[in-house]
């Protein structure tokens, strides 16, 4: 975790709008020394830990790339997920076809999975011959999707991790996740998009949903309490550079909470030059 210290502290001090002189001025120390934590050639003083993470507004554990106990139910689904049977159900995604379609694991191929879920896509995926990683913030999400991988004799990389934080540092062919993303702040999308792309091979392939707000449709009953809204067209802006093979918007009927209701979706296509 030592290693994620220092891009934590940078992190959250650039979302405050803190400068490296600005946070040493307050911790009493130079900015120099803050320079050297955010590239990990040196870690901070245990004892300056407690004053850090209440001046970037954050909890120890988080800064340090932990989830704290209070922290873990990030997701209303940790519960439904920890009971009996599949809560979304066995079968695969519409989207994960388009990802047969568009680039089918014709050579070995990386796949991540952004929100995995109880993994039944993860697992599609790799029953399809994909090299799979997947991530969730539920615990019961990762037990189910390696119960689930065991069960039909395929192997999943899949590791807890809360998709506000996690980076990515090695690269992937293909990046999916299908109604994760409203769990990620406005002011961190820009960020952690760049590091998507980044991190994606030449002529890899991005197939994502997320969901968005519209006038004439009411709240999700679920009111999801570190769920933020998408503007309608948001997704699709931040792939102007890349080859936007599909693109649409969707309006479908829901019953996931056991009350009716709908949902609106964007989705998109996009492939890396």
């Amino acid at each position: 975790m030592k290693n994620s210290l220092g891009k934590n502290i940078s992190r959250y001090r650039k979302l405050k709008n803190i400068t490296q002189e600005e946070l040493a001025t307050q911790l009493n120390i130079t900015f120099q020394a803050v320079s050297k934590w955010e590239t990990n050639q040196t870690y901070p003083d245990i004892t300056l830990l407690p004053h850090l993470a209440s001046i970037l507004e954050v909890s120890i554990d988080r800064l340090m790339g932990y989830t704290s106990h209070q922290e873990q139910k990030r997701t209303i689904y940790e519960d439904e997920y920890a009971q009996d049977g599949y809560y979304w159900g066995l079968a695969p995604s519409k989207l994960c076809y388009k990802i047969l379609s568009m680039l089918p694991p014709a050579k070995p191929l990386k796949l991540l999975d952004i929100g995995c879920g109880e993994g039944k896509d993860a697992v599609f995926f790799a029953r399809n011959g994909y090299q799979v990683t997947a991530f969730d913030i539920a615990d019961a999400g990762i037990e189910k999707t390696k119960r689930l991988a065991d069960n039909v004799g395929v192997y999943v990389n899949v590791f807890k991790a809360d998709v506000l934080d996690f980076r990515l540092e090695s690269n992937y062919d293909i990046l999916y996740s299908n109604g994760v993303l409203h769990y990620l702040k406005p002011e961190l999308r820009q960020e952690i998009f760049l590091n998507y792309q980044q991190h994606t091979s030449p002529q890899g392939l991005h197939v994502l949903s997320a969901f968005v707000t519209k006038p004439f449709i009411p709240p999700a009953p679920e009111q999801e309490p570190n769920a933020h809204s998408w503007r309608s067209g948001e997704l699709f802006t931040l792939y102007s550079n890349w080859l936007i093979k599909e693109c649409d918007e969707i309006i479908f009927d829901c019953n996931s909470s056991g009350l009716a209701h709908k949902h609106a979706m964007n989705i998109i296509a996009a492939e890396k030059p």
